[in-house]
């Protein structure tokens, strides 16, 4: 009654009845029931100290008339239409001045930790959405950092779909949510924006700028950034959280600094980098039933790193000869990098309701992009036994790369008559090229010992690459669901991949004459080829009754793994056949309200790249060389991921828990032989037994005092366990590892 705060809620079942647990309160409070289409009920208590029975609350027809609609109730701040948990944005009270995720921190049952990870009861939010759209990229950072809160209207929460679930009305596939923001029809125009900017010692500077216009369905943002200062804030899927907290903030896309852009990765590598970036999003409704949105991002980086290690390499002790009783050896390196990359970005989408069963989805994207990659190293490598050299080797190198891709998805979706049937097809193309100049320049001495003489082996090569590597990806799918109850389906489909990659390299050494990279090298000189064609019919069911959600698929994967290779005058061509099965599986019960388990498994293949299975040498780095194994299969695994998650509303307290992993079988590892020099030869090889596990949970609790303070603590734990496989001089070696790390926070 004093300040309008909800202190829980709770939804019907499906005869009405409904019960809620809270703590006792002392003061007057309202009791409110809503419903779609009639009028709200509203009763002041008093207090809620014991146990109360309200018996059957009648709500009222809501009065209308045939020329307008009156509507006098207040909005509740929570609602449930279908599968969506609907948030009442003024219900809650945030900052004038607050953002989105000032705003998301005040609803019930959402968590956002100090990593920026975003959950929903215990579910993780893959995706947020500015009226139904992306706001420059799904993940949603740049809308939670920069949008004002009080322009949204409601805070829509949904499982996270596919896209070919989404137009079919299939339940989704993973356990994560989605959450869309719509904006107040009266706030939904204008212009808003944000300018920030730094300056300090040594020449260090930041900036960045959020620019935006919004008149109903059309949106137009404008952003760029520029620093010196290794700020993650150039991140496309992270833009601007120095808005929000500083380049320390948490989100940080890895721990090295790097950042992605749309799959590509910027800033790798630890050092000084400077960065810019420059956006363009729209979006409009272009017409009834057909709207849409682009983006252009042009990205930058440059970084300069310098480096030194030490590190020491364990050997078996039978598997040398002399008369060392502990082969290990130890390499000392240097190394100076400059890395610079660019790159041009298109993301469009396009969303087509031809009518009112018939829908189209497609979403071409392009990428140009450039790097260049100088280093300048050196590494000296000798036994710990006696201190006996063993290779010593100055490299410098130089590489240009010029990338192009090209990749889109295609759904069309028609629905029949009947509820619940329809059809989906599925185009999907995924085209990279990468044209490469490689300039290689090594001095190495090598060192042996035969009778106590010490001989030493001196190459000194000064080497041009060209290399092209080209993948494409294609995919063509048709799946029919059809109803055989009113809460089972059943889905038939055909899917078909067709999948090309192509190494083609030629290398040259320098002419000292004409200085000119004009003499070829055959050991530098290859071409791979390898195409994988594979079948894969599907048929499932899923069944939603009550509180279960259960979805099973399964078939055989009917693939030719075809390779074809050319070497130093060899031709090798490698054909193989195989029938491999398929099959995943989705189960979630809700328990309660508050509370649900889900379940995820998937068995799958993957094979190898053309460069594991084909007998080609890699010698570009004559100390550490690498060739393909014929004899090769493919590497099958299971996935398996379980959870539970509660959270009771009336305490503001919560807990989940978590555990997956994946377990191999075949998995491909390589093979590496070290001789008395320390030259390592390296090939591939298949091995089972080795799995890579992850578990954790956490506790968060939250307690508001009356006079409006709110504290926040949480408690976690993640951790892993993980067995690993190799070779290493014939000697089959296994690594056990377990990581814990625990968390504990207070706000």
């Amino acid at each position: 009654v004093k300040d309008s705060t909800m202190i829980d809620y709770t939804i019907t079942g499906k005869n009405g009845s409904w019960e809620i647990k809270t703590r006792k309160i002392t003061q007057p409070v309202f009791l409110k029931i809503s419903f779609i289409g009639m009028s709200d009920y509203k009763q002041q208590l008093d207090s809620a100290t014991e146990d109360k029975d309200f018996g059957t609350v009648k709500l009222e027809d809501k009065p209308s008339e045939l020329n307008e609609v009156v509507i006098e109730s207040e909005i509740p701040p929570i609602r449930i239409k279908s599968d969506t948990l609907e948030f009442n944005a003024a219900s809650f009270k945030v900052r004038p001045d607050a953002n989105v995720e000032a705003l998301l921190k005040q609803l019930p049952g959402v968590d956002i930790d100090e990593e920026g990870k975003i959950t929903v009861n215990g579910k993780e939010v893959n995706q947020i959405l500015v009226n139904g759209k992306p706001f420059f990229d799904r993940d949603g950072k740049v809308a939670l950092q920069n949008l004002p809160a009080d322009i949204i209207n409601k805070v829509q929460v949904t499982e996270s779909k596919s896209k070919q679930e989404e137009l079919s009305g299939q339940k989704a596939s993973t356990d994560n949510a989605s959450i869309n923001l719509t904006i107040d029809e009266e706030k939904n125009k204008g212009y808003f924006g944000k300018l920030m900017g730094g300056y300090g010692s040594d020449d260090r500077y930041e900036s960045s700028l959020l620019a935006n216009y919004f008149k109903g369905p059309t949106k137009i943002s404008l952003l760029a950034s520029s620093n010196n200062i290794n700020s993650s804030g150039f991140s496309m899927d992270e833009i601007f959280d120095t808005m929000g907290g500083g380049r320390n903030s948490s989100f940080w896309s890895s721990d090295d600094g790097s950042f992605s852009v749309n799959g590509m990765q910027f800033g790798g590598g630890r050092g000084i980098t400077q960065s810019n970036i420059l956006g363009l999003n729209y979006a409009d409704e272009w017409a009834k039933g057909f709207d849409g949105n682009g983006s252009y991002f042009y990205s930058s980086a440059d970084t300069d790193n310098q480096n030194r290690s030490s590190e020491t390499n364990f050997l078996p002790v039978d598997a040398t000869t002399g008369d060392l009783t502990d082969p290990s050896y130890r390499v000392d390196s240097r190394s100076k990098t400059n890395t610079s990359r660019y790159a041009h970005n298109f993301n469009t989408e396009f969303d087509i309701k031809i009518d009112s069963t018939t829908s189209i989805y497609f979403a071409p994207k392009f990428v140009t992009a450039n790097s260049k990659y100088r280093n300048t190293s050196s590494q000296e490598s000798y036994r710990i036994a006696d201190g006996r050299p063993m290779n010593e080797s100055v490299n410098n190198n130089f590489t240009n790369n010029d990338n192009k891709g090209f990749e889109s998805y295609f759904v069309f979706n028609k629905a029949f008559k009947k509820k619940g049937r329809s059809m989906n097809v599925i185009l999907q193309n995924d085209n990279k090229v990468d044209d490469g100049t490689e300039y290689n320049a090594y001095d190495i001495n090598t060192y042996k010992y035969e009778n106590g003489e010490q001989t030493v082996k001196n190459r000194n090569r000064d080497q041009l690459r060209l290399n092209r590597q080209a993948n494409d990806n294609y995919t063509v799918g048709i799946e029919y669901l059809e109803p055989v109850t009113d809460s089972m389906n059943v889905k038939i489909g055909m899917i078909y991949e067709n999948k090309r990659m192509l190494q083609d390299r030629d290398g040259f050494d320098l002419d000292p004459l004409t200085n000119r990279y004009s003499v070829y090298n055959d050991s530098l000189t290859n071409y791979m080829a390898s195409k994988t064609n594979t079948l894969k019919p599907v048929a499932g069911f899923s069944i939603s009754k009550g509180k279960l959600w259960f979805n099973f698929e399964a078939g055989p994967q009917i693939s030719r793994f075809d390779n074809y290779s050319l070497y130093r005058g060899a031709n090798t061509k490698l054909v193989k056949d195989y029938v491999l099965p398929a099959a995943n599986m989705n189960m979630n019960y809700q328990i309660s309200k508050s509370s649900s388990v889900y379940l995820y498994y998937n068995y799958d293949v993957t094979f190898p790249q053309p460069n594991m299975i084909l007998p080609v040498d890699d010698v570009s780095n004559p100390l550490a060389i690498t060739r393909g194994n014929s004899d090769l299969d493919p590497q099958r695994y299971h996935s398996v991921n379980l959870g539970f998650r509660d959270f009771d509303y009336a305490t503001r307290s919560g807990y989940n828990f978590w555990a997956g992993g994946n377990f191999n079988h075949d998995e491909i590892k390589g093979f590496t032989e070290v001789n008395t020099s320390g030259e390592r030869t390296t090939q591939y090889t298949n091995v089972s037994g080795t799995f890579y596990t992850w578990f954790g949970g956490n506790y968060n609790k939250s307690i508001k005092t009356e006079g409006g303070n709110t504290y926040r603590f949480s408690l976690g734990l993640n951790g892993g366990f993980n067995v690993d496989k190799g070779f290493l001089n014939d000697v089959l070696f296994d690594s056990k590892s377990v990581r814990l790390t625990p968390r504990i926070n207070f706000t």
